[in-house]
């Protein structure tokens, strides 16, 4: 099962703080609307991985079924990729430094056509959905993924947000996706951190200012409408 985190209790507190809106975005056209998956890869997922976040094994059914509801309307699927930039030891070198022991693991495992690089095979990937690399945490950072390219190539001007880890990649890249002035979902129960409290956090701080917070139950019905 998916995390064990309310995000309705999440949205009450935030409408009262705001009144009494708890979603910003009451309708959506399916047709300019894109999931980035994030980091589904082996290197996140897969048991005994470098870097395994075990709720990523949890939420593959749900981001196969925004991925189909947005095939249905037209909607773009985005497969993003943490791939390993050939010069990291000098382009990222504090990320290297706060990986520790972890660091040569880390930069071998996703070497773009490794193992661990590839994606979950419980992944529906299918013709016409897209496989985008990117060398940062947010698949927004300028010059290091071309994933903002292939949004503005297909109008897109929302973006729903998966993957692993909601406190981490899925969370830099949903603030990134807003201040780039696209309307941002982030997936509750299509989001992996390593605990509930980790992905309670990051919901919290996405909805405040960020993202509206969405069940894929209500994200599929979101498109149908």
């Amino acid at each position: 099962m998916p995390h064990d985190v309310d995000h309705h209790a999440i949205l009450d507190r935030l409408a009262a703080a705001r009144g009494g809106v708890r979603n910003v975005f009451e309708a959506i056209d399916p047709r300019h609307t894109a999931q980035l998956v994030i980091d589904m890869q082996n290197g996140f997922v897969e048991h005994g991985a470098p870097v395994e976040v075990p709720m990523a094994r949890t939420i593959s059914a749900n981001v196969n079924r925004i991925s189909a509801a947005l095939r249905k309307v037209g909607g773009l699927n985005l497969f993003v990729q943490y791939t390993t930039p050939d010069d990291v030891d000098e382009c990222w070198s504090i990320m290297m430094t706060r990986l520790g022991g972890l660091s040569a693991a880390h930069r071998e495992g996703f070497r773009e056509g490794a193992h661990y690089w590839q994606l979950w095979p419980e992944l529906e990937v299918l013709e016409g959905d897209l496989r985008v690399p990117k060398g940062r945490f947010s698949a927004f950072t300028p010059g290091t993924s071309p994933v903002k390219d292939a949004l503005q190539a297909a109008g897109i001007d929302t973006v729903i947000v998966s993957g692993t880890l909601t406190n981490v990649c899925c969370e830099s890249t949903a603030r990134d996706a807003m201040q780039h002035n696209y309307r941002v979902i982030m997936a509750a129960d299509a989001n992996a951190a390593l605990s509930d409290s980790e992905h309670e956090a990051a919901l919290n701080s996405l909805g405040f200012a960020f993202a509206d917070i969405c069940s894929t139950d209500e994200i599929e019905g979101l498109l149908a409408a």
